[in-house]
């Protein structure tokens, strides 16, 4: 047998071995099986911001220095317990239905679900505060249930 056919009959064996396991891990969850349902923590709610760098008006892009500055004046004092921020490259549709490609921030906020109310407003101050500085048309919000552990 050639090197190269028992690597392959090696690869089929550990990919039947995975798939073999799978229906079982997703037959656990569906049927709410206790081991899959250990939930870690208390509830919390993510959201994330995803901020444009490029300006509407064709204007210089918002700049890393720029984007520091705002988060510490408008984001940390509402949220000193800890953020996340992320570089990324995004694309939507503007208002005038072009396509546009720009640099952008996901800024990543955890906190008590019991906060909810209070930090949502807070963070549509933020969204706003963002827009105006930058000339922006909008700053994506997504909201997601979490169980966290610090």
């Amino acid at each position: 047998m050639s090197t190269r056919s028992l690597r392959n009959r090696s690869a089929l064996a550990v990919a039947g071995i995975l798939l073999a396991g799978a229906p079982a891990a997703y037959t656990a969850l569906a049927a709410g099986h206790p081991s899959a349902l250990l939930a870690r923590g208390k509830p919390y709610i993510e959201t994330r911001l995803l901020f444009g760098t490029a300006r509407p008006d064709g204007g210089p892009a918002v700049t890393d220095r720029q984007f520091t500055a705002f988060v510490d004046k408008e984001v940390t004092p509402d949220f000193p317990a800890g953020l996340t921020v992320q570089s990324g490259r995004g694309q939507w549709r503007d208002a005038r239905g072009t396509i546009e490609r720009e640099r952008s921030y996901v800024l990543v906020l955890l906190y008590p679900q019991a906060s909810a109310k209070n930090s949502d407003r807070k963070i549509e101050e933020i969204r706003r505060a963002y827009e105006k500085a930058f000339a922006q048309e909008s700053v994506g919000r997504v909201d997601e249930r979490a169980q966290v552990d610090f």
